[in-house]
């Protein structure tokens, strides 16, 4: 059926001709994209005039026009429809009636509307006075009526908007901020609205609204496409949804992606950042560009008074070889040959991220059409003009976006586009796989003081997560890219094993270091043998922080710093040569003793609670407040089974977070008999002040005496955990690790993390009669990864028949 049938059925039948013609318009999977969107807008277009032909025969002077996205021709199946009813004044009784004739038809098919009665004067004035109904007019298209009235106020709105451009150009930059801010950045969110955040539809409205000022124009090549690529997801969205709304929430996406005939939801939201980043590039060129011109009006009356009417000559101020300055961009030199310097590219690049300022479009275009490929292996200034890129700080993002955007950086690294807008399903990133590569190199040039090859750092970072996107652990696959890039680009075969070291290791750790226990000989060991030297060491402990940092806020914290730095140190020593000492199985403070004692005295658990803290870092203020690291807990308890899960079931009670946990029975001193079980525990309040000591002792006694029942509590609890809706958990995994320590066997849980989960784990390791020597948590976002160290009953490792069966039967207990 051709969009003319459709408009014809709509004609004969009127409204509900209108409404079955829509319907069949939208159920045609031949017809999508803009062809759909414009016979929407047509077949519309024929309803409301009918509508405003049958109530308006006798009335003169009046016009139905369509504005906003309804004006474009830009109908997605569940938008509004913009009108405005405008009319001369002449009888306004009139023109009441004919409102009511055409809204309550729209109202009746349950279509939302946005309507409006005016003048082309009460237009002209809301608009002056209204911003977005202004953006609106700019986009009025004629409907019905008397069309000289819809020309006339079009071309009214037009002059005014290009008249007052200077004054409200700045204004409409400062409502696209405001939005960005509120909305966040679209190409980097997984679960964007494609309509209000930065990058989104509203940008590219904007755009058209600073083209129509002549006063600037954005970038053309690509943003169409970007616009359009937007706007079929958005159809795709109304159609999956039956509602109208521009959020791409998660539990929608694969049915969004197979509605647009995509492979899956990952492939669906690259290409929404890529259009976003066309968007984005496009609006930052943009408004530089209205800032320039507007600086620029304001400047030269004074110049023309001063220089006797003449137009001076922009200055240019020398940054680099071919690079200079000129109106707070960075240009090419008039001598630059890009054609003959294949360096240049990268030169320009990185004397604009160390003098902080923008590469102008034009000179990007010009890099990026005439500039030859680099030789390989790279000559040596085009490594050292990457690293200069790279160390550059916050300068750099905006800088290798600019070069992303005209292809130059896939040029130069044709790996770079396995990661460029890949998406991370993972909660705890705030980045897409490109632009944390980016962020990490931002965050690395913040610690090159730190260590002596800040070149291998900075490329390290750049290159630590290049292997996602390819099959397997990315770790494994970025060693083997890493190598090849590193002899690309220059580095000798020592420099190219230690970065493909750095890529293959970036993990191990922080991994090591909130999973294992550092008392333990073969976690130092197993360390020392994967990093190999102190210098790589070094440079691993820099890249972990950065990669980190540039994650998100919840994946690096003051304890998990501790612990790395800890770690780090007890491998630096094994390289110096002090062997690390095997933990004496007896070592007991006077406090533990003290508590122990206690314990056994009367009867029941006793405790104690220590803040741990850090000490400021020493480039900051020596007056500042150390860090909270989290508060310790030692608990002594009378030996009785149950200890573990009823001691974690109390805590999660009271909203404590379990770091660390290490239990081990303590003999209590000659002339007692009896032993005591001494638990060593780090938690750290979820949020609130700590529970006070008493509070926790007398819950612990009551739930070690049976009558406080710690599984009901933390079953309501657990039913009122807010999750996010749509989201299904991957199902918990449960291993044992290898060769992770000679005194014990190693489980480690990975799982959603919810309030008990510790308790429930607990609780299962208690029922399968292993001892648990200590427990290692770590909480990523909703993930839980968890170590624990276990013993049979006579404190020997178990058998590795025995350890794959605990470890099946702890995993069966979680998935039920």
């Amino acid at each position: 059926m051709t969009s003319t049938d459709v408009r014809t059925d709509a004609e004969d039948s009127g409204p509900s001709g209108y409404a079955a013609a829509r319907l069949r318009l939208l159920q045609e999977g031949a017809q999508s994209g803009p062809p759909r969107r414009s016979a929407l807008a047509e077949l519309t277009d024929d309803w409301l005039a009918g509508l405003f032909g049958a109530g308006a025969s006798e009335l003169r002077g009046a016009s139905l026009v369509a504005v906003g996205g309804y004006g474009r021709g830009e109908l997605s199946p569940r938008s509004d429809l913009d009108l405005l009813l405008l009319h001369d004044g002449s009888d306004e009784e009139a023109v009441a009636a004919l409102a009511d004739r055409i809204w309550y038809p729209v109202w009746d098919l349950g279509l939302a509307l946005d309507h409006s009665v005016r003048t082309p004067a009460e237009a002209r004035k809301t608009a002056g006075e209204d911003l977005k109904v202004q953006l609106g007019l700019l986009d009025a298209r004629h409907i019905a009526g008397d069309l000289g009235l819809t020309a006339g106020l079009r071309t009214a709105v037009l002059a005014d908007w290009r008249n007052q451009a200077p004054k409200r150009l700045p204004e409409l930059q400062e409502l696209c901020a405001e939005r960005a801010e509120r909305q966040g950045e679209l190409q980097y969110l997984l679960e964007p609205d494609l309509k209000e955040a930065r990058g989104g539809l509203r940008d590219g409205t904007a755009l058209r609204a600073v083209a129509a000022s002549w006063l600037a124009d954005a970038p053309r090549e690509g943003l169409a496409d970007a616009r359009r690529r937007l706007l079929d997801v958005r159809d795709a969205l109304h159609l999956t949804t039956g509602r109208a709304t521009d959020r791409l929430a998660l539990q929608e996406q694969d049915q969004v992606a197979a509605e647009l005939g995509l492979l899956d939801a990952d492939t669906l939201l690259r290409q929404v950042y890529e259009a976003a980043r066309v968007i984005s590039y496009a609006s930052d060129v943009t408004w530089r560009e209205v800032g320039r011109v507007l600086r620029s009006r304001a400047v030269r009356p004074r110049l023309r008074a001063m220089l006797g009417g003449g137009k001076p000559a922009p200055e240019r101020s020398p940054l680099a070889e071919g690079v200079v300055e000129q109106d707070g961009e960075v240009v090419l030199a008039r001598a630059a040959r890009p054609e003959r310097d294949p360096v240049l590219p990268l030169r320009a690049a990185a004397a604009a991220a160390q003098a902080g300022l923008p590469l102008s479009l034009h000179a990007v275009r010009r890099l990026a059409a005439a500039a030859r490929p680099l030789p390989t292996p790279w000559p040596a200034e085009a490594r050292e003009q990457l690293v200069t890129l790279l160390g550059s700080g916050r300068p750099t993002v905006d800088v290798w976006e600019a070069l992303e955007a005209e292809g130059l950086i896939t040029q130069l690294l044709p790996d770079w586009e396995r990661v460029r807008c890949r998406p991370q399903r993972n909660a705890v990133h705030i980045w897409t796989v490109d632009r944390h590569l980016i962020e990490t190199a931002v965050r690395a040039s913040e610690l090159t003081r730190r260590v002596h090859r800040p070149d291998l750092l900075l490329v390290a970072a750049l290159l630590h997560d290049i292997g996602k996107g390819w099959p397997g652990d990315h770790s494994v696959a970025g060693e083997i890219i890493a190598k090849d890039v590193a002899a690309r680009i220059g580095f000798d075969r020592e420099d190219v094993a230690v970065l493909s070291t750095l890529v293959r290791h970036h993990l191990l750790l922080v991994d090591t270091a909130t999973r294992r226990d550092l008392e333990d000989p073969a976690t130092v060991r197993s360390v020392a043998e994967a990093v190999g030297s102190p210098g790589t060491l070094e440079l691993l402990h820099a890249l972990t922080e950065s990669d980190a940092l540039a994650t998100g806020p919840a994946a690096w914290s003051s304890w998990r710093a501790s612990l790395v730095s800890e770690l780090v140190q007890r491998v630096d020593a094994l390289f110096a040569g002090d062997a690390p000492q095997e933990p004496e199985p007896g070592e007991t403070s006077a406090e533990q003793e003290r508590l122990a004692i206690e314990a056994f005295r009367t009867g029941g658990p006793v405790l104690s609670l220590r803040a741990q803290t850090e000490a400021a870092a020493e480039e900051k203020d020596e007056k500042a407040d150390p860090e909270p690291l989290g508060v310790e807990l030692l608990i002594a308890v009378p030996d009785q089974p149950g200890v573990l899960p009823t001691v974690a079931g109390v805590l999660a009670m009271h909203r404590l977070t379990v770091r660390t946990a290490e239990l081990r029975a303590l003999d209590l001193p000659d002339g007692v008999e009896g032993s005591v079980l001494l638990l060593n525990w780090r938690v750290a309040a979820e949020y609130g002040s700590l529970p006070q000591a008493a509070r926790l002792r007398a819950d612990l006694v009551r739930a070690l005496d049976g009558s406080l029942d710690i599984a009901g509590r933390l079953a309501e609890r657990d039913a009122a955990y807010p999750r996010r809706r749509g989201v299904v958990a991957p199902p918990p995994r449960v291993t044992v690790a290898p060769a992770a320590s000679r005194h014990a066997t190693v489980i480690e849980v990975r799982a959603q993390d919810a309030p008990g989960l510790l308790h429930r784990i607990g609780r299962a390791l208690e029922d399968a009669n292993v001892r648990v020597r200590s427990a290692h948590v770590s909480t990523l976002g909703a993930n839980a990864v968890d170590a624990f160290y276990v013993t049979g009953p006579k404190g020997a490792p178990l058998p590795g028949d025995e350890a794959a069966s605990l470890a099946r039967k702890l995993e069966e207990t979680l998935r039920g």
